[in-house]
C-alpha cells in the first residue's frame, strides 16, 4: 500500500507559503522497515516528485490553452492571466536537484519537521501517517548579515 501525505514549504518573515499544501504519494514502504525510512529518503523522494511536476508543466505550458470567461475572471483576479504557449526550455536533472537539497539541509539553509517534530540528521528515521505533514522551513539571511 502506497503512503500519502501533505507538504507545504514556507519562509520565514512570509505570511504566505511558497506554496499550497499539496499532497505527494511514495510508493509502498519496504516491509522490513514498517512505516518509516530516513529523513534522506523522504527528502529525495519530495525532490524528484517535485521535478517531474515540474517537467510536466513546462510540457502543459508549451500549447496555448484556450481559456474560459471564469478562468480569465479568476486569473486575473489572482493577478496573472497566462494562456501557455511558450518553450523555456528549462532543465532540471533530478539527480543535481536532490544533491542540493540534501546540502542545503546540511548547511542549515532550511529546516524540517515531519508532524511537528524537527528533524536535524538526514540519516534519522521518520515516520509517516497517511495524515502526516511534512514541513519546510527555508531560512532568510539578515540583512547585511
Amino acid at each position: 500500500m502506497s503512503l500519502e501525505f501533505t507538504v507545504e514549504a514556507k519562509v520565514i518573515g512570509q505570511k504566505l507559503p511558497i506554496f499550497t499544501d499539496w499532497h505527494i504519494e511514495l510508493p509502498p514502504l519496504d516491509e522490513n522497515r514498517g512505516d518509516h525510512l530516513k529523513l534522506r529518503d523522504l527528502i529525495t523522494s519530495i525532490v524528484i516528485k517535485e521535478v517531474e511536476a515540474f517537467q510536466l508543466r513546462q510540457e502543459e505550458r508549451k500549447l496555448a490553452r484556450v481559456m474560459s470567461r471564469q478562468e480569465i475572471e479568476r486569473s486575473a483576479a489572482a493577478g496573472k492571466v497566462d494562456p501557455g504557449e511558450r518553450d523555456l526550455q528549462q532543465q532540471v536533472n533530478a539527480d543535481e536537484a536532490v544533491a542540493v537539497a540534501l546540502q542545503a539541509f546540511e548547511d542549515g539553509l532550511y529546516f524540517v519537521f515531519v508532524d511537528e517534530v524537527q528533524q536535524t540528521s538526514l540519516d534519522s528515521e521518520v515516520f509517516l501517517k497517511t495524515d502526516s505533514k511534512v514541513v519546510f522551513l527555508r531560512l532568510t539571511a539578515l540583512a547585511g548579515g
